[in-house]
Order: structure tokens, then C-alpha cells, then sequence
């Protein structure tokens, strides 16, 4: 019971990050995560993909609900990076393809 619980949650998962894949905002912010290549402001990347806030918010948050960044906040800004091991778990080749 145990092992279909967790193959079930690794379904969804994977779900989810394909969803957050396949919305071109989200995979911009990707490659420009994945071209700066540390942490970066939520602002920062919203500028230079040129998106509002309100926008990068959700964006955010369902890039971050699909682990494939962390976030952390500091004072009133949030931070995020790229979380390289679910690239690796859910889609191996497609980090080095961005």
C-alpha cells in the first residue's frame, strides 16, 4: 500500500511539473534562472523577462508547487533558484537542453 501511495505521489508530481513546463512565462524564467546560474530576486527575473508582479507571483508559485525551484525570503524580497534534483528525477536531459 505504502509503494502505490508514493508511486502515486511521484505521478502527480511529475504532473505538475510537466504543467509548469508548458507555459512559455514559466520557461522563461527557467532559462534565465538557468543562465544566471544562483539565486536571484523575484524582481530581478521579473524584469528581465518583462513580466508585472502579479504575474510572476503565480508563476512563481506553481514553478516552486512543481519543485522545480526553491524560494526563500529575506526582509520583503524572495529569492529563487533552480532545484536541479527534480530536473534530474522528472527530466534528465531537458536541464542541459534550455
Amino acid at each position: 500500500m505504502k509503494e502505490k501511495e508514493e508511486s502515486r505521489s511521484s505521478e502527480v508530481t511529475q504532473i505538475m511539473v510537466f504543467k509548469a513546463l508548458s507555459d512559455p512565462v514559466r520557461l522563461q524564467i527557467i532559462q534565465y534562472l538557468k543562465r544566471t546560474n544562483h539565486e536571484v530576486a523575484c524582481g530581478e527575473v521579473g524584469s528581465a523577462i518583462n513580466i508585472s508582479k502579479t504575474s510572476g507571483s503565480y508563476h512563481f508559485k506553481l514553478l516552486q508547487s512543481a519543485g522545480l525551484i526553491t524560494a526563500r525570503k529575506e526582509a520583503r524580497e524572495k529569492y529563487v533558484t533552480l532545484n536541479r534534483q527534480t530536473f534530474d528525477k522528472f527530466v534528465s536531459n531537458f536541464y542541459e537542453n534550455l
